[in-house]
């Protein structure tokens, strides 16, 4: 079956960084476009970042765009969020997504939580002011 484990958040100050990680297994990782959503406590779950199946594409939520950078092993089956210049705003569990579809072209769509079948489990990220 499709597992995708998050790993590498924790709590850090303003200004700091962090890269999550989502290893994923049950699945062949290289045809599906991917991304990351997070949520925060009160509040629905939010696009971030998106990546097409090879790694040529990528989007970017206005909020996170020239901070973070979404990235692809597919040698390695993982996916990753490198996060910089964190704001107090980035509070919120970051969940990885697997999208629907299998290769073809990324699209805005790909901001859509309704395109996405299976999650991981997240990974808390606070920013401390």
């Amino acid at each position: 079956q499709v597992q995708l484990v998050e790993s590498g958040g924790g709590l850090v100050q303003a200004g700091g960084s962090l890269r999550l990680s989502c290893a994923a297994s049950g699945l062949t990782f290289s045809s599906y476009h991917m991304g990351w959503f997070r949520q925060a406590p009160g509040k629905e779950r939010e696009f971030v970042a998106a990546i097409s199946w090879s790694g040529g594409i990528t989007l970017y939520a206005d909020s996170v765009k020239g901070r973070f950078t979404i990235s692809r092993d597919n040698a390695k089956n993982t996916l990753y969020l490198q996060m910089n210049s964190l704001k107090p705003e980035d509070t919120a569990v970051y969940y990885c997504g697997r999208h629907r579809a299998t290769l073809g072209a990324l699209t805005t769509a790909a901001r859509l939580t309704q395109t996405y079948n299976y999650w991981g489990q997240g990974t808390q990220v606070t920013v401390s002011s």
